[in-house]
């Protein structure tokens, strides 16, 4: 009963649109995205970014220079499958360890390596409780800026909303929602008018989600296609969000286009040299209509690769309508505008890049 009711009351605040502040002379009330009222400084200078979407939340704000922590994840090497930490990976492993690092929105902080950085105020990607926990521990003040999966939806409105008041980012972030609501506008308007018997049918499998996934792992609802006005055939599973297709909906379903997460080819060659027959009775796989769709949620949703893929699903769907968008400049341009850099060619060498996959090669 206490998560339900946590849950409605993240959708109170994520749909008032931010925290209201009060100065108290040294001090300012903030609330988050919980309806926490944390108190915090009046001149944030100093800050720590934990857990799931947090630091990338610090990077899309361009506020990267106050972290005075970084994650323990960061000691296995750049990792492309977060869209920020290529750019910033050097920043990163410059300073001292203060969590775990992750998206499960428990609390992964390292309490006394954290109170030796001192920072001012610490933004979390945490539930409710756990937020209350390492505030307990710590002393210092816990702000969460939890938000969920999605092509930008209001939970990350909300979040960045809340993160930006900490840290006096008001106007970036502003900057932020008016380029993702052109995007959005965009991708949208080109096919808006277009009757679902005249597009191709799609499907997106392999997807990343609590893991990795082999053909079966897709979505009834799905963010990247919903953003094109695409026609999602697992849409008709009548499942909300992710989950396990069996094999013979999929035969059903007969999907024109096939989009896989580049990731988990590995995993779909092996199934297609244990069922080969039903890879090869699919169109999609007769006809050479199958496409890379690049993972983009790990430890959080990266709004970069998300809108990517959206404008790269776009130019395979509908290649009239998108015939103007180079994948490649339309990334530079997304990549540098959220981050301040182009890191396509290095997502490409990592693997995760955009084209044609031969399955079962």
């Amino acid at each position: 009963m206490r998560k339900i009711i946590l849950f409605f009351l993240f959708i109170f605040f994520a749909a008032c649109g931010g925290s209201e502040v009060s100065d108290t002379g040294e001090t300012r009330f903030v609330t988050d995205v919980w309806g926490r009222e944390v108190e915090i400084p009046v001149r944030v200078e100093s800050i720590i970014a934990l857990g799931s979407g947090a630091p990338r939340l610090a990077a899309y704000l361009d506020v990267m220079d106050m972290l005075v922590g970084s994650e323990q994840y960061i000691e296995n090497g750049i990792m492309v499958l977060r869209d920020y930490n290529p750019v910033h990976f050097d920043l990163l492993s410059s300073l001292p360890f203060v969590g775990a690092g992750g998206g499960s929105g428990n609390n992964n902080g390292f309490p006394e390596e954290i109170l030796q950085v001192a920072p001012d105020v610490i933004l979390a990607g945490f539930d409710f409780e756990p937020a209350e926990e390492l505030q307990g521990q710590t002393g210092i003040p816990v702000v969460s800026v939890r938000h969920f999966t999605g092509l930008a939806d209001e939970s990350f409105f909300s979040a960045m909303r809340v993160f930006a008041e900490v840290v006096g980012a008001e106007e970036r972030a502003e900057f932020i929602f008016d380029y993702i609501n052109s995007m959005k506008a965009d991708l949208y308007n080109r096919t808006t008018g277009i009757p679902d018997d005249e597009k191709l049918r799609a499907y997106a499998g392999a997807v990343t989600w609590n893991g990795r996934r082999g053909i079966a792992g897709t979505y009834s609802v799905f963010g990247i296609f919903d953003a094109i006005n695409a026609v999602n055939v697992a849409y008709t599973s009548g499942i909300s969000g992710f989950f396990e297709a069996d094999l013979e909906s999929i035969l059903i379903w007969d999907p024109d286009v096939i989009f896989l997460d580049p990731g988990n080819i590995d995993l779909v060659n092996e199934e297609y040299r244990v069922n080969a027959t039903f890879f090869q009775s699919l169109r999609a796989i007769q006809n050479g209509r199958v496409y890379t769709l690049p993972s983009f949620n790990n430890a959080g949703t990266n709004i970069t690769y998300a809108f990517m893929n959206a404008y790269f699903a776009g130019t395979v769907l509908f290649s009239e309508e998108f015939s103007d968008i180079d994948i490649a400049e339309k990334s530079a341009e997304i990549l540098t505008t959220f981050l301040g850099k182009n890191t396509f060619e290095f997502m490409a060498e990592a693997g995760l890049f955009f084209g044609t996959l031969a399955v079962g090669e």
